[in-house]
């Protein structure tokens, strides 16, 4: 019996772990430039996915072992994209979300709430973005810099611990709308990560660090 093997797709139709090759090969087929590898173990594929995956692969061949450490000036982000990030004082604390175009730094939207999180900014900036992309009929990347967020879209459910109360009220509201969103869209956009490693802080970054 074959040995059970799980699957990192960095680059790909949707981004992950998944455990087979089905699978993989559902979300990386067809994808120009998919980045994909298999792992003996759960644990070693999700601490891989949250790495770049230029430490992993050639950049010459999907599932090639990379032999050594080298940098490679074609490894570029998609320029025509969208990129989302959010920002929070506190956690919890005032909190924004934007959407800034890769290539032109363009500001596409942009919101802000009294209280609020980090994560439930970088999940409901990546609905926002998807679903003005869907809206406008453009078929281009969104980047995020947050595995966490990718996991909750994954999921359609924003999994946060901060209580729900009148300071809170609208903010939920939207976070169920986005939920709901998610459950009743699907969408054609592929959702990325970001490599900060190798490209620096994405776009859409407030720039507070």
């Amino acid at each position: 019996m074959a040995a059970k093997k799980y699957y990192v797709v960095w680059m790909g139709h949707e981004t992950g772990v998944v455990d087979s090759w089905d699978e993989c090969q559902r979300l990386t087929k067809g994808y120009k430039g998919a980045r994909y590898k298999s792992f003996k173990s759960l644990d070693e594929a999700k601490k891989a996915f949250e790495t770049p995956w230029s430490d992993f692969i050639n950049p010459k061949g999907n599932g090639t072992p990379k032999t050594k450490p080298a940098f490679d000036p074609s490894y570029q982000p998609i320029s025509n994209s969208l990129s989302v990030d959010a920002a929070c004082s506190g956690n919890p604390g005032p909190m924004e979300y934007q959407g800034v175009h890769v290539e032109t730094r363009e500001q596409w939207f942009h919101a802000s709430f009294p209280l609020g999180t980090n994560n439930i900014g970088e999940f409901l900036g990546i609905v926002h973005g998807l679903a003005e992309l869907k809206r406008q009929n453009l078929n281009i990347p969104v980047y995020t810099d947050s595995t966490i967020a990718m996991g909750w879209i994954k999921k359609k459910k924003c999994v946060t611990k901060l209580e729900r109360n009148r300071h809170t009220q609208k903010l939920f509201t939207l976070i169920e709308r986005a939920e709901n969103w998610l459950k009743e869209n699907s969408y054609e956009q592929p959702l990325l990560k970001w490599d900060t490693e190798s490209w620096g802080e994405i776009p859409a970054d407030f720039g507070r660090k």
